[in-house]
């Protein structure tokens, strides 16, 4: 396939599935919108600290899924004469800030959580439970829904992570309004909800370095500078190779370019191809610049 037809095809698969990832988050940010106004009012009713913080929870993930979606949104726009890479890496941008989102959430639920833990109130358990049971069946509706659209891009799994919190969180209620019901036991509420805040932070910090790493343009996790340029060397007619440099725009856009110094007598377009192809076939790697370098005899 020429490359041309191969980048077009690319492109067109790219741009079905952000479709696909765009209609995914868009039904989890109106499942979690539309629950966490329910929460609210539960959590208000009883008393729950488990419900609220629940609900603050789904509160910025419903800005967090929002801002995803628009991400999708804003990538389909084409790239311009300033944006010459078009508008991807805000998908990422929306990942990055979806992360120190949660880190902010978890210690929004860690703070209020020992408060509880110092001035206890009553808990209704019923009335907790009912509303913690809903929010888990909605929960797990906008979990699947993420997870079928896949985990390749950076921008869906920080949603997924925000809407995995939620379930736990929701979980984390189930199990405080049985333990409250069985033995009256009201600590157990705070108790779990900061259990529940130590996953999210695991979570957090996944998603915060991922993303800072594709916008601090770091190499690709599974690309190795040194493999790579043994690789790109031992191509026939290729003396050095050197000025690599690899990056993304986003987890699904790695680039790379190199400048490549030929042996007396080699062909560069035959070299560049065979360069490109290393990069692709090795590395995952379709959007190379290769720049060939010549002797001043050869020029």
């Amino acid at each position: 396939m020429p490359e041309r037809q191969f980048h077009d095809h690319d492109h067109r698969a790219a741009h079905a599935h952000g479709h696909a990832n765009e209609r995914a988050v868009g039904i989890a940010a109106l499942l979690t919108g539309g629950f966490m106004l329910a929460e609210v009012a539960g959590g208000l009713l009883t008393g729950s600290l488990a419900l609220l913080a629940d609900a603050g929870h789904m509160l910025t993930d419903f800005a967090a899924l929002a801002l995803s979606w628009f991400a999708f949104r804003l990538a389909r726009r084409p790239a311009d004469w300033q944006r010459t890479y078009g508008f991807d890496r805000f998908s990422i941008l929306a990942a990055f800030v979806n992360g120190v989102a949660l880190f902010v959430i978890a210690a929004w639920i860690a703070v209020e959580a020992i408060l509880r833990l110092r001035d206890p109130v009553e808990v209704l358990g019923g009335p907790m439970l009912a509303v913690a049971i809903l929010g888990l069946v909605v929960n797990i509706a906008s979990f699947w829904v993420l997870h079928r659209a896949g985990d390749e891009n950076l921008n869906v799994r920080a949603a997924t992570l925000h809407v995995l919190g939620d379930l736990l969180g929701t979980v984390g209620a189930i199990v405080a309004s049985l333990v409250i019901l069985q033995t009256g036991w009201t600590p157990i509420d705070p108790i779990l909800s900061i259990l529940v805040s130590i996953l999210i932070l695991r979570a957090a910090w996944r998603v915060v370095s991922e993303s800072a790493r594709v916008l601090l343009e770091a190499a690709p996790p599974d690309f190795d500078t040194q493999v790579a340029l043994a690789r790109l060397n031992a191509v026939p007619g290729v003396a050095r190779v050197h000025h690599l440099h690899a990056w993304s725009i986003t987890e699904e856009r790695p680039m790379a370019t190199l400048e490549a110094d030929l042996l007396p007598g080699a062909d560069g377009e035959t070299a560049r191809r065979a360069l490109k192809e290393v990069l692709a076939r090795d590395f995952g790697i379709e959007h190379a610049t290769v720049e060939i370098c010549r002797s001043p005899q050869d020029a």
